[in-house]
């Protein structure tokens, strides 16, 4: 590419770029557009147009050698990240609340930004131009950054991160233009570059065409393309119809074809028809259908064929394949018919569309009582079983008793005699509410459950009683025409109080609609005679009202002049002297319209007696103001009558004359001095803290202002009160007042100060919501810990789940209300992790709950198949065979396993976390310290045990840095074994290894997955080390890794091979005595420590797949 379009596609790709991120401010929308530019052949100088790219890489790149160059450019990215974050914050459309300001005493500003030269650069670049105490900021005339400008600054950063981590890693595809800048690594990675590019024939990704076998044998694999069961319908089973490409060319029947394409998002799918193919008979008979397939000998063979043709011994081993016969169509997927009025509805109806009835309801249940009664139209009028009203046809529950329609009659106890004898009346008696026939001995009815009135003892005539439609018969030709009954004097009285009731609920419920309550509708019912009660309330209810107001004061004064026309309230409601006296004075009392509506509403509409109710409550309320020292009289009944008779009303009126100084006090524009602990006046100044501040005593107030008074002094009154009031030692107050925070170095007072239990560090209440903050967002949910110590142990599950449930508390106060809903999420993803029902997808490396019992598990995100034993991709062989027969099948009949050789063997038995049960495909690599990626448990990889960072809870261990206590067994001490030793083992007990590479794999370079750490992130890759003959081709290290797997898996001891040196260590490992005995020679006190050595069992959590 020559440089003019090289600089051509520069700028297209910066100008796209550049836009996208100034509208998104997301830094993955434009990942794809830095790659390209950091991949660009240009020289630095027009590549990055904002800032010097090689003044910043030369500055931050001194070193002696190349591990401290690589060390400072590992440094730069992290510093980068750092820059691209304020960048995109600051072209973010939502942007952080604290955009405007960067902090210098961050402890992630400080350890990257700070920590190399040129960055404040970048940020004065940004806009953070003004100067600041703690940190840098926008001016503040600036109330928007320019995000077209911090768009193309960022997107330089992103692309200068980019080309420095290829750097790092190795990968820069253009290093000369990096010659001059940092000539030590560049020079040495330039003399690897060549050598360290893979070959074509070794690209992973090219596909291979497998040689064609000697023999024509079909896997077992190519069974279920020929399956009938699949032409089935992807849904209900049954035969399918329809293909559709959309769908992952599932196939559906015609049912439920539409029911899944009348989706919206689904109704534009294309469906192909599927064409009918004749159904395969056998290859002997040639007359029954095909029901196995046998890989062996190629022959379709039907059931009875097949048990003869394999008798024979040498066929008996076989592999044969069942077809599975070809579900049938559910008949809930067809059209039904109901049962009880024969209407054909369609397959989703779940009730007939005519009579309403269930689909499942068999003629039976819905036949009527009576065997010779006739099937009528659901839509006609039908009788209550229960009642016998007649309701009309579109009506579900009875009118009477609200029963549903099909519901059957409630037992009654048979009667004997026949129909119109006396003793018929007399055994039967009919309930007063409902008209039910009751059957005695009973004496509650059974429909309403109401008694029966013993007074009413004569029941009616029988004419009145209604009987049920399956005791009605047509009437008999020799029974004698009956008399027409007498008028039920009783039954016309229900009926009016029936009828009065009715209108009574219908006038409370129109006046409800109003606003006006049931106790006036009934009160004004006795006044309004006959109109509308709403509207008298409206029209003539406030002249009653002041009228009674009248009356109640013409009384009043009458009693007061000695008028003993009418004697004054109610008999025995006496009044105290001092009252009566003051009422005697006064001119009259002033009474309001509510307090005469609540006596009239409480009198039920009478107005003598409201008037008598009005006067008897407002003695009561003046004698209550009275107590509480209100002389007054006039000014009480003028505070009762505004207030409309309420005594918390009137008190707050009598009340507010008194309160009128302190009022004006309050109200006065003035402000009120602050406290001044230097105010001549010391005492005003004492009394204004115990007012203000609730000190405990004079003295306190004293020593609040002396310790305001010393020099120096930077906390805050409210901070110093706080800290009097829960010492009286003065030296002990200052240290209270004194304390660093460890994060920012800030002094606070222990009030401001926060502490997590697990631990005893103290961080001010910023740099804990600050932490807790970024953890929660950016990390997992086991790096919540103290940000000072790293405290508790995350490899402990009982201290981890106590330390959880006291951070919950202590963050739901700081945390933001989206941070803490994310923490709640977190903490329950880690919760479900340990039932042990979870598992993990091995395609998507998602997670999810499994109820199922069966081995076949598709994943919820990915849709893809996998085993929830083995945690292997699903194949068809799997099906009905175990793992381990399965495992063996692919080792014996797959080309690309046998291909990979042992490299698939190392891969298949990979590491697997013994805290979330998560699979990687990986070997144990050279550090055998892993970390969970989905739990981030630290264990070993070759023994399954946790690593601990502080002192474990092992008998006699007081290592404090990060250790783990690995069996004698493990991989962290066989691994320094030679291969020749670890083979030696394996003879000694006869177990067999592999030391030539398979046919076809390549022989170079060692190509087993294993997780390494490249600039700072963990990342899976080949190992890549060169082979040696005679190591089945593997490298020395991955072979070795290869023979300990088989020593663990048949549980060898190698304390066998122990040389002298060896077996003393180990003994003295796991404490046992190594005394040795007087005179005992060595032979014999080798074998002592070997008998007592080889007592301590192996290693419990070792893996140990066969």
């Amino acid at each position: 590419m020559s440089s003019g379009s090289a600089a051509e596609q520069m700028d297209e790709v910066r100008s796209r770029a550049q836009s996208l991120l100034a509208s998104s401010g997301l830094a993955q929308t434009v990942k794809a557009e830095v790659q390209t530019m950091a991949a660009i052949p240009l020289p630095l100088s027009e590549k990055y147009l904002h800032f010097s790219a090689e003044d910043m890489l030369r500055e931050n790149t001194t070193g002696r050698n190349k591990q401290e160059v690589l060390e400072c450019l590992s440094r730069l990215v992290k510093a980068f990240s750092i820059l691209e974050k304020y960048g995109c914050n600051l072209t973010c459309p939502t942007r952080p609340r604290y955009w405007r300001s960067v902090k210098h005493n961050n402890p992630v500003f400080r350890t990257t930004v700070d920590a190399i030269k040129g960055g404040r650069r970048v940020l004065y670049l940004y806009g953070y131009t003004n100067q600041q105490i703690d940190g840098l900021s926008f001016p503040d005339e600036i109330t928007e950054p320019d995000t077209e400008k911090v768009a193309a600054i960022t997107l330089e950063v992103m692309t200068l991160r980019t080309e420095v981590d290829m750097i790092v890693k190795g990968t820069h595809p253009h290093l000369e233009h990096f010659k001059d800048i940092i000539p030590f690594v560049i020079s040495q990675s330039m003399l690897v570059t060549d050598s360290a590019l893979p070959r074509e024939e070794n690209l992973p990704d090219k596909p291979q065409i497998p040689p064609p076998p000697a023999e024509p044998v079909p896997a077992p694999r190519a069974l279920t393309s020929v399956s009938p069961a699949a032409s089935s319908c992807n849904l209900c089973g049954g035969a399918s119809t329809l293909n559709c490409p959309s769908c992952d060319n599932q196939p559906f029947c015609d049912a439920c074809d539409d029911i899944l394409h009348r989706h919206p998002s689904r109704a534009s799918h294309k469906r192909d028809k599927i064409q009918k193919t004749k159904q395969e008979t056998c290859s002997i008979c040639g007359i029954a259908a095909v029901h196995a397939l046998c890989s062996t000998c190629s022959q379709r063979l039907c059931l009875n064929c097949d048990r003869l043709f394999h008798s024979h011994p040498d066929r008996k081993g076989h592999s044969r394949t069942t077809i599975t016969p070809v579900k049938t169509a559910s008949p809930l997927l067809s059209p039904w018919e109901c049962a009880y009025c024969t209407t054909v509805n369609q397959m989703r109806a779940v009730l007939c569309t005519t009579c309403e009835r269930p689909r499942l309801a068999t003629a039976a249940s819905v036949a009527p009582d009576s065997p010779g009664s006739l099937l009528t139209s659901p839509n006609s009028e039908w009788q209550c079983k229960s009642c016998t009203v007649v309701n009309q046809g579109s009506s579900i529950l009875c009118e009477v008793c609200e029963r549903p329609r099909l519901a059957t009659r409630p037992p009654v106890a048979p009667v004997l005699t026949t129909p119109g004898s006396p003793s018929d009346s007399a055994a039967q008696w009919t309930c007063q509410f409902c008209t039910y026939v009751n059957t005695k001995p009973s004496t509650v009815c059974e429909m309403c459950n109401l008694p029966s009135k013993d007074s009413a003892a004569v029941s009616l005539p029988q004419s009145l009683q209604q009987t049920p439609a399956s005791a009605r018969d047509p009437p008999q030709p020799a029974s004698k025409p009956q008399p027409k009954p007498r008028a039920n004097l009783e039954l016309k009285r229900q009926n009016t109080m029936r009828e009065d009731g009715l209108t009574l609920i219908h006038q409370i419920r129109e006046a409800e609609k109003r606003g006006v309550s049931p106790e006036e509708v009934y009160a004004a019912l006795g006044m309004c005679g006959g109109s509308n009660p709403c509207d008298w309330l409206t029209s003539e209810l406030p002249h009653l009202l002041d009228e009674i107001c009248a009356m109640a004061a013409s009384v009043q004064l009458n009693y007061k002049t000695g008028n003993a026309g009418m004697q004054p309230m109610v008999e025995g409601d006496g009044q105290e002297p001092e009252v009566s006296a003051r009422n005697a004075a006064g001119d009259g009392v002033k009474l309001s319209r509510a307090e005469a509506k609540l006596a009239w509403l409480a009198a039920g509409g009478d107005t003598d007696r409201a008037v008598k109710q009005l006067l008897r409550d407002r003695q009561i309320k003046m004698r209550e103001l009275y107590s509480l020292g209100f002389r007054d009289a006039s000014k009480c009944e003028e505070a009762l009558r505004q207030s409309g008779g309420e005594v918390k009303g009137a008190l707050s009126l009598l009340q507010r004359p008194l309160l009128e100084p302190f009022h004006q006090h309050i109200w006065n524009d003035q402000i009120e001095a602050p406290i001044d602990p230097k105010h001549p006046d010391k005492q005003r100044m004492c009394r204004r803290l115990l007012a203000l501040y609730g000190l405990p005593s004079w003295g306190r107030c004293e020593l609040v202002l002396s310790l305001l008074q010393e020099p120096d002094v930077t906390y805050s009154l409210e901070d110093v009160v706080q800290a009097v009031k829960e010492s009286h030692d003065k030296d002990f107050i200052r240290r209270l007042l004194n304390n660093e925070c460890p994060c920012c170095l800030s002094i606070f007072p222990r009030s401001k100060m926060q502490s997590l239990t697990s631990c005893q560090c103290s961080v001010c209440h910023e740099c804990f919501r600050q932490h807790f903050t970024i953890a929660v967002r950016d990390k997992h949910i086991r790096d919540m810990v103290c940000p000072v110590c790293g405290e508790p142990d995350i490899n402990d599950p009982e201290q981890l789940d106590s330390y959880f449930s006291t951070l919950d508390i202590q963050l739901r106060d700081c945390l933001d209300p989206d941070v803490y809903d994310l923490f709640h999420k977190k903490l329950t993803e880690h919760a479900l992790m340990k039932d042990p029902k979870f598992l993990w997808c091995c395609h998507c490396t998602s997670g999810f709950i499994n109820d199922g019992d069966q081995l076949k598990v598709t994943c919820m995100s990915c849709r893809k198949s996998f085993c929830a034993q083995c945690k292997k991709p699903w194949e068809p062989q799997h099906q009905d065979v175990t793992c381990e027969q399965f495992q063996q099948w692919k080792r014996d009949n797959d080309p690309e396993y046998q291909r990979q050789g042992l490299a698939g063997y190392l891969s298949d038995h990979g590491i697997t976390c013994p805290h979330c049960r998560f699979q990687y495909a990986l070997t144990k690599g050279g550090c055998m310290h892993f970390s969970c990626s989905q739990c981030r448990y630290e264990f070993c990889s070759g023994c399954n045990n946790p690593y601990h960072k502080t002192i474990c809870k092992a008998p006699l261990c007081n290592y404090p840095g990060l250790h783990a206590h690995h069996p004698r067994d493990c991989l962290f001490y066989l691994r320094d074994w030679e291969p020749q030793r670890l083979q030696a083992l394996l003879q000694r007990s006869g177990v067999d290894f592999n030391t030539d590479a398979p046919d076809g794999a390549q022989n170079d370079t060692c190509g087993v997955m294993e997780q390494k750490d490249e600039g700072g992130q963990q990342t899976d890759s080949p190992c890549g080390t060169k082979t040696q003959p005679g190591q089945a081709g593997l490298c020395e290290k991955h072979y070795r890794e290869y023979l300990v797997s088989l020593i663990n898996a048949h549980s060898l001891d190698p304390a066998l091979l122990y040389e002298h040196n060896d077996l003393i260590r180990a003994c003295e490992r796991y404490q046992v005595d190594t005394q040795r005995g007087d005179a005992e020679e060595d032979e014999a006190y080798h074998a002592r420590m070997l008998k007592k050595l080889m007592e301590v069992p192996l290693g419990e959590k070792v893996p140990r797949n066969k």
